[in-house]
This record gives structure tokens, sequence and C-alpha cells, in this order.
């Protein structure tokens, strides 16, 4: 058989996935490589790999794709990892950079100015701005270096009462069944021991792994998380 090939994300809100992945019998079926997250959306939507882990706003850009096993990126309130950093606070804010590596971030920040702050603001892809997205690694201990950081998980959850689903696993066509079952259990084996991963990560001031991986991060894809899908991709499609 052809081994299948598979994108996934090089934060490390992703590496308990990579750890099931890499210590599993179904490495031997796939080809992996690791990529930010607008990029693994892109080799999804290009065909240029088989299954990745994408961005929810990517789903809006594939005819057909069919989600993966029963993980996602998710959280249930503040995830620690999305933000909107300020120099005001957001009923203030005019001017948003969006961030170059997830179109689903910025889509959630829009729509939390929108609908949230009640905010129409002026969307910025490069040079200054009063608030940019940040997401991932690079916000990691940076939020008290701002005067206002927003936590994009927390507000969607004050706004909708749901949790979210930043990222799921996502392939274009359809996958053997027998492939689908041992990935998703690769999945799970990775995700129920995440702080594994820890030992060898750099260290930031004012952040905490163990509390980002067992608390901050949920992987299960609920019920709620797939309707907090529908209800994002139905206020996506509307900016």
């Amino acid at each position: 058989m052809n081994k299948i090939s598979v994108s996934a994300v090089s934060y490390t809100n992703t590496l308990p996935f990579l750890q099931g992945i890499r210590n599993s019998d179904v490495m031997a079926q796939i080809d992996l490589v690791v990529d930010y997250p607008s990029e693994c959306a892109r080799k999804v939507i290009e065909d240029e790999v088989d299954l990745g882990i994408i961005p929810i706003a990517a789903l809006t850009k594939l005819q057909d794709y069919h989600i993966i096993g029963d993980y996602c990126i998710g959280s249930d309130g503040a995830v620690d990892s999305v933000f909107i950093f300020s120099e005001k606070p957001a009923h203030e804010i005019e001017t948003l950079l969006l961030d170059k590596q997830s179109r689903t971030s910025n889509g959630l920040a829009q729509i939390l100015l929108k609908h949230y702050w009640k905010k129409e603001v002026e969307i910025r892809t490069e040079g200054n701005a009063d608030a940019y997205v940040l997401i991932g690694d690079r916000t990691f201990g940076k939020k008290e270096t701002v005067p206002f950081a927003y936590d994009l998980g927390y507000y969607w959850k004050e706004m909708t009462g749901l949790p979210f689903a930043y990222a799921v696993w996502v392939a274009n066509k359809k996958l053997p069944e027998e492939f689908e079952e041992a990935f998703n259990a690769a999945l799970a084996e990775g995700v129920s021991h995440p702080e594994d991963v820890i030992p060898g990560l750099p260290l930031y001031d004012n952040f905490d792994y163990k509390t980002y991986l067992t608390k901050n991060l949920d992987f299960r894809l609920t019920a709620d998380k797939r309707l907090a899908i529908e209800k994002y991709l139905e206020l996506y499609k509307q900016l």
C-alpha cells in the first residue's frame, strides 16, 4: 500500500499527537512532515498531502473533506496561546494586524471584535496597528509584556458558551477505515499523557507547560466543539 502523507503542526500544542503517532505502528504507514498551521492547510487544500491537522477556517476552502478521529486542538475557555495583543483596550482598537500563520485565529479575532466588542476595525496584513493577532509558541511568556492581552478562547466561551476547536485532523479523500482507526488510537495514546513532551522544551517566564498541556488545551473533539465549528464557520463566512 502507498504511504499516506500527513502534515502536522510544529507547535507545542501538537507535540502530544506527534508523540502518539511516532510511537505507534501507524508511523510505518505514513510520510510525516511538520509545518505551521496555514502551510498544513495549504498542503491539504492543494492535495500535496492526504491528511493534516488544519485550522478550521480552512474547511471553507475544501469541497470534500473528512474529519478524522476524535481529537483536535481545542480549549474550553482560555487557551493561553491564541491572543489579540494590544496597545489599547479592545473597545478602542481601530486597526488589527493579522498573523500570517493562522487564518482561523485571524477570523476568530475579527468575529470577537465585531460581535463581542462591537467594533468595526481596519484589517492589516503588513505594517503597524493598534493590535495584532499572535498564536502558538510565539505567545509563550508574552502576555505580561504588553498593555492588553485578550485570550481568544476565553472570549469565545464568554460570547457563545461553547468550547472551541482551533484545528482538526482532516483528509481530502476517503482513507481506509483500518488506517483511520489506527491513527485515532495513536492520537488517543499521545494525548493520554501530554506532559511527557515537556522535558527539553525552552523555558519562558510566566508560562507553565504542564498547565498549558493538561488544563488549557482540551484535545477531545466533543459534540460541543463540533457545534462550535459550525457556529464559527457561519460567522466566518459573514466577515
